[in-house]
């Protein structure tokens, strides 16, 4: 079992849980990161006397060090490779949000460190480029060396073990269908941020409560299945689960099916991926289904939610798609929750980026983040434009 961690975004809600999971588990945790809030990072620090701290905005890095004298204190993207690298880690834990997670994960695999990845953006933008990194560093090792932590795809990892991947027919992955399941888009039209928060079963950050609303989330992780178990876009269904106790499904060439059931509870995911390749003891309730009763399943709707058939699409097209479907989302997600664009605009200008967007090849680190940044820069563009 894993006996240190580090935490890149300590300070949302899986790293929040992260911390919660490793002192039940008695796993000491020696590295934290925040982006700003550095008022919980100090608290954590306090509890937890980590050996390194980064701060990735660099105005709050005095009063840190100020607090800190005597421990490394780092910031900016540099600080969080130096957490990522940590020769006093055992598992690096990448609760990032964005494709600020990338770059992380990569020098912590070129460290030969074992990553539990909560980042899905590490995958959606980078699965190439990871996956080159990752096959040397693996052939050296008998256990995985990324691990997911996303419900879907650990539901996914636990279904796969000691089964042959040549045997795997397709990927079930699970929804809950969010908070506007049922709703058709005109029902859309006057939604707001309150609205949107309100996750029927998880209770998660901001932004993937909101890509979670859109779909996109969900498209997403048809992107990182693709990456994490070697599946083709057809090969990998979606299917809505309201109840979110079957967190997905494995289909195999026999017709048999497996499956992870469980409450929905984050802390799951989060110890089996601190527990691998043991299991940990029980932090989450145990599951009663004589109390849950039913367990429904239907297919999504991809006229209302077109991001997810958008997803779809930019699976197949491969190279520089994902990279943009990502860029024109986090920009979107932030406009909305700034104020500046109603709910169903970031479904409507993602498709508009997608759409004028020419494929173009991906061969490097520095490839991905050009491709990021053309495409924030032509998201913003667009809306200013339509505003002016």
């Amino acid at each position: 079992m894993t006996k240190s961690i580090c935490i890149l975004g300590s300070t949302g809600s899986i790293g929040v849980q992260t911390i919660d999971v490793a002192k039940k588990l008695g796993i000491k945790v020696v590295g934290l990161s925040a982006h700003k809030n550095v008022e919980l990072l100090i608290k954590q620090a306090r509890e937890l006397n980590p050996d390194i701290l980064c701060i990735v905005d660099e105005k709050y890095y005095p009063l840190l060090k100020e607090n800190f004298p005597d421990k490394i204190v780092v910031t900016g993207q540099q600080g969080l490779i130096n957490i990522a690298t940590y020769p006093h880690a055992d598992l690096i834990v990448n609760a990032l949000v964005g494709i600020s997670g990338l770059m992380p994960t990569v020098e912590a695999i070129l460290a030969g460190k074992r990553v539990a990845l909560a980042n899905k953006e590490t995958l959606v933008t980078g699965g190439k480029i990871i996956k080159r990194i990752l096959s040397p560093k693996q052939a050296k090792d008998s256990l995985p060396l990324l691990i997911p932590v996303d419900s879907e795809h650990s539901a996914i990892f636990q279904c796969l073990v000691g089964e042959d991947k040549k045997n795997v027919k397709k990927i079930i992955l699970t929804a809950s269908g969010g908070p506007f399941r049922g709703k058709k888009l005109k029902d859309l039209q006057s939604v707001n941020v309150e609205d949107v928060l309100k996750h029927p079963t998880w209770n998660m950050g901001k932004k993937i409560t909101v890509d979670s609303a859109t779909f996109i989330n969900k498209g997403f992780e048809v992107i990182e299945a693709m990456f994490f178990f070697d599946k083709s876009c057809d090969d990998i269904e979606v299917l809505i689960h309201p109840q979110s106790i079957v967190h997905s499904m494995v289909e195999f060439v026999d017709g048999s099916v497996k499956a992870q059931l469980s409450y929905p509870d984050m802390r799951l995911p989060i110890e089996y991926a601190l527990s691998f390749p043991e299991r940990g003891k029980a932090v989450a309730a145990p599951l009663d289904l004589a109390k849950v009763k039913n367990l429904t399943f239907e297919e999504p709707d991809f006229d209302t939610f077109f991001l997810l058939k958008i997803a779809y699409e930019c699976a197949k097209e491969g190279e520089s798609y994902p990279i943009v479907l990502n860029a024109a989302n986090e920009e979107a997600v932030k406009y909305f929750l700034e104020g500046k664009i109603a709910f169903v605009d970031i479904m409507k200008y993602v498709a508009k980026i997608i759409e004028s967007h020419r494929g173009q090849k991906v061969e490097s680190i520095q490839d991905i983040l050009e491709i990021d940044a053309e495409a924030r820069q032509k998201f913003k563009n667009l809306v200013e434009g339509e505003k002016s």
